[in-house]
């Protein structure tokens, strides 16, 4: 369960607040902030399977880094309004469609390939299209990252069978938090589909 931050107008929404010198009022802080899912536990189960050879320049994500992200707002002043257009946007329930094999994500990412949830991350971004980053122009690539990689090639890394299938009955606006060890999630909102 998330950290209760403050008040917010959002079912269930946690806005992010930190008190001025006076004590009595409060400032709004900019959270960061993406829109996403988190496949389920035995799912994660299988993808905790793949072999992760240890190696310089690799950073291996961790089990509690795992999910797909639908859209990237980035810094957010509050997270209310975004969490305010997912519960009134269309977004139908969907099945997930992981593998068939760790493929690249550009030059240094390693991740699953998931399919199936184009229109879920479409009308995701268009419910959210006014709140922080303007939304890529690219088409969308679901995938699940499991490692970055800064230095030598990423090819021996690529390959290994994965194949998984889950419906995805949520999506969750989370906050991340940058840190030495990576990022850290924490679910601000679940929208229900």
């Amino acid at each position: 369960m998330p950290p209760q931050l403050g008040a917010s107008g959002a079912r269930g929404c946690a806005r992010a607040i930190c008190p001025i010198a006076t004590g009595c009022r409060w400032q709004a802080v900019r959270v960061r902030l993406f829109i996403g899912i988190m496949p389920p536990g035995p799912v994660l189960d299988q993808v905790a399977g793949v072999r992760r050879p240890e190696r310089p320049g690799v950073r291996w994500t961790t089990r509690d880094q795992w999910h797909v992200t639908l859209r990237f707002l980035g810094e957010v002043p509050d997270p209310a309004p975004v969490a305010d257009a997912l519960d009134a946007a269309p977004l139908a329930r969907c099945s997930a469609v992981l593998g068939p094999e760790v493929g690249p994500l550009g030059r240094r990412v390693v991740c699953v390939p998931v399919a199936g949830l184009d229109d879920l991350a479409a009308g995701v971004i268009a419910a959210t299209a006014g709140f922080g980053r303007p939304p890529e122009p690219r088409p969308f690539h679901g995938h699940l990252t499991l490692a970055r990689v800064t230095r030598g090639s990423l090819q021996d890394l690529l390959g290994e069978p994965v194949s998984a299938r889950f419906g995805v009955r949520a999506v969750r606006l989370v906050r991340s938090r940058l840190g030495p060890q990576g990022a850290r999630y924490d679910d601000v909102h679940v929208r229900r589909l």
